[in-house]
Parts: C-alpha cells; structure tokens; sequence
C-alpha cells in the first residue's frame, strides 16, 4: 500500500517579502537540481549568499527548507520509536529563526566546522542545543 504525504502550504511567505517568489522558486529549484547528490556545504552557501543582490534572501530561504526537513525527519524518526533529539515542545520556533538558529551554531562552534561541511549538520547541531530533549 504506497504512503501518500499532504504537503502543508508554505508558512515562511514573510521572507520573500520585497522579491520576486516565483524568481526565489526557480533559482532554488535550479540549485536544488544541480545538488542532489550531495547535500549543499558551508562553502556553497557562502558563494549563493554572495551571487547577487537577492543571495542573502536565498539563503534563509534555503536554511528555513533545511529547517523544516530536518523538523519532518525527527518527527518520523519519533514516530518510529526512535529516541528524540530535538525537542521544541513549549519552546517558540518559527521558520524566520532558522537563519539566527544556523549563525549562533556556527559562531559558538567556530573551530569545529569546516567549509565543506554540509548545512544540515550544522542546522540540527543548531536546533539540538536550541531544544535540547529532557
């Protein structure tokens, strides 16, 4: 029996503000397309933020996708059985403060991440000292 998923409406509209969505979608399915591989490292989300005047808005944007996915991921792995690793519950979290989650964890840890490290490490490094679990 195939599981189907209902996909929820986006609820982060707020950092597209001031640009184009329908450019945002097309530049990050075209980067997302070109990284299926392998998961973006620090050094290509540095290089997006500093493409052009828009990097800076595609870069929360991503970061709020990592967000959620990760967000997603733990909640199957719960529902699995799996021990939690992230606990947000009674705990404010919203997509806007995936960006300030993800610079907080790379400046407490400024030593332990390299360039080539992917994002996702450092966003649930992020989120597991943000909502740390009992």
């Amino acid at each position: 029996m195939p599981l189907c998923r209902v996909r929820r409406p986006l609820q982060h509209t707020k950092l597209l503000a001031g640009s184009s969505g329908t450019t945002l979608m097309l530049a990050l399915a075209l980067l997302l397309a070109n990284a299926q591989a392998q998961a973006m490292s620090l050094r290509q989300l540095s290089a997006l933020e500093k493409q052009d005047k828009q990097g800076a808005s595609y870069v929360r944007y991503y970061l709020v996708g990592v967000m959620e996915g990760l967000m997603d991921a733990e909640k199957a792995r719960s529902t699995s059985g799996a021990p939690a690793n992230i606990c947000p519950e009674g705990k404010r979290m919203e997509p806007a403060m995936a960006h300030s989650l993800f610079e907080a964890e790379r400046k407490r840890n400024r030593d332990m991440y390299e360039a080539d490290m992917p994002v996702a490490l450092v966003m649930r490094n992020a989120l597991q000292n943000a909502y740390p679990c009992a």
